[in-house]
């Protein structure tokens, strides 16, 4: 899916402006769910269409299995929103939301803890790179940690590879 990358970029914008304000009234601590229903009021309230929670059946092998993923919320049909509360965001999670970038297709993704004291230091974006015939979670996703300068993707080093220099690494946002 192609798109333009002004209008990702303005619309996780908003809805990180949207969390940063949850996050200001509540600050860290507690559930879940708490967080989610505070978000999905405060994307209402900025005019912003999402889908929660969104089941997206499982295929395999050709069948469609009774069971599905339950995708947190899905912003505007771009931007997939994984809210979490746990202590840090670990590999697993980002896996997670990696497999529902796959999954719906959609160009983006914010994987959002709100367990931390800053919230924008709990914040992983994820952009769906993955174009027909590619394979493999390399190929799939660039990440960028919004919080700090940590990137991550196909040529960032995170896959114990030297980084090349900057203007060698191509879809690596700035």
């Amino acid at each position: 899916m192609l798109i333009d990358d002004f209008r990702i970029n303005a619309l996780t914008r908003r809805i990180l402006g949207c969390a940063i304000e949850v996050h200001r009234v509540l600050g860290p601590g507690l559930l879940e769910s708490i967080y989610l229903q505070c978000l999905q009021y405060e994307l209402s309230t900025n005019g912003l269409r999402f889908v929660a929670p969104k089941g997206v059946p499982i295929l395999y092998k050709g069948i469609t299995l009774e069971a599905c993923y339950r995708i947190d919320l899905i912003v505007e049909d771009i931007v997939v929103v994984e809210v979490k509360c746990v202590d840090a965001l670990l590999p697993v999670h980002q896996a997670q939301t990696v497999t529902y970038l796959r999954l719906t297709g959609c160009p983006a993704a914010l994987l959002i803890n709100f367990n931390v004291l800053r919230l924008m230091d709990g914040v992983r974006r994820l952009l769906n790179t993955r174009t027909e015939g590619t394979k493999g979670a390399e190929d799939t996703v660039s990440t960028r940690r919004l919080g700090g300068a940590e990137q991550h993707g196909p040529d960032a080093g995170s896959t114990g590879r030297p980084a090349p220099p900057a203007d060698e690494r191509g879809g690596i946002e700035p």
